[in-house]
C-alpha cells in the first residue's frame, strides 16, 4: 500500500521521515509522495569491483554542490551528452523497518533526454540518496541545485522488514578502497 501525502507528512513531524524538504514538499506537495532535489553531482574514473565477499566503487570525485551563499543563477551544472555522473539528493531518509521507499524520475527528468539510476529506499535506512543519472540526449542540460528531479513513494512493508545494515547507510556516495561486504 502507497502512503498518502497526510500520513507522510504525519511521519516527518513524528519521526523525522524526511528532512530537508523544501517548502513545496511540505505545503503544497503533489500525487502521493514527495519530489526530491539535486546537492551534489560527481564524477566516476577508474575501474571499480563487484564481488562475493568485497566491492570496490570506481574513484569517486565531486564536481559540485548546492551552495547556499548562491543566486540560483550562478548554483546550477551543466550534464553533458553521454555522460555519466552521480547524484546525491539535498534530503535525508530516516525510514522505519516498516516502510521502503521507490524512486521515480520526474517527467520533465527524463523527457530532457536524462536517464535516473534508481533503487529502492531499504527498510531502517537512514542518510542521503545516491543514483546515477546518465544525459542519454544531444544537448547540455543545465540542472539548479535545489531543483526536483525524481519522486518517492512509500510503501509499507506487513510483518516489518529487517533493518537496512549495508555500507550505504548514512548516505555515503563510494567505497575508499576494497572492502568485505556486510
Amino acid at each position: 500500500m502507497i502512503l498518502g501525502i497526510k500520513k507522510l507528512h504525519q511521519l516527518v513531524k513524528e519521526i523525522n521521515l524526511v528532512e530537508n524538504l523544501c517548502e513545496r514538499e511540505m505545503n503544497n506537495p503533489e500525487g502521493a509522495g514527495f519530489d526530491i532535489r539535486i546537492g551534489e553531482v560527481y564524477d566516476i574514473s577508474g575501474d571499480g569491483f563487484l564481488g562475493v565477499e568485497e566491492r570496490q566503487t570506481p574513484k569517486i570525485t565531486l564536481l559540485d554542490k548546492y551552495d547556499p551563499a548562491k543566486a540560483e543563477a550562478e548554483n546550477f551544472f551543466i550534464f553533458k551528452p553521454g555522460t555519466y555522473y552521480l547524484v546525491k539528493t539535498m534530503e535525508k531518509f530516516n525510514l522505519p523497518t516498516n516502510l521502503s521507499g521507490h524512486i521515480f524520475p520526474r517527467g520533465t527528468t527524463f523527457r530532457s533526454g536524462l536517464s535516473l539510476y534508481v533503487g529502492i529506499i531499504q527498510p531502517g535506512y537512514c542518510g542521503e540518496l545516491t543514483f546515477g543519472l546518465a544525459n542519454l540526449g544531444p544537448s547540455n542540460i543545465k540542472i539548479s541545485f535545489g531543483a526536483r528531479i525524481a519522486h518517492v513513494t512509500f510503501h509499507e512493508v506487513l510483518g516489518e522488514g529487517n533493518q537496512y545494515r549495508g555500507q550505504w547507510q548514512g548516505g555515503r556516495v563510494g567505497t575508499e578502497g576494497k572492502e568485505t561486504q556486510v
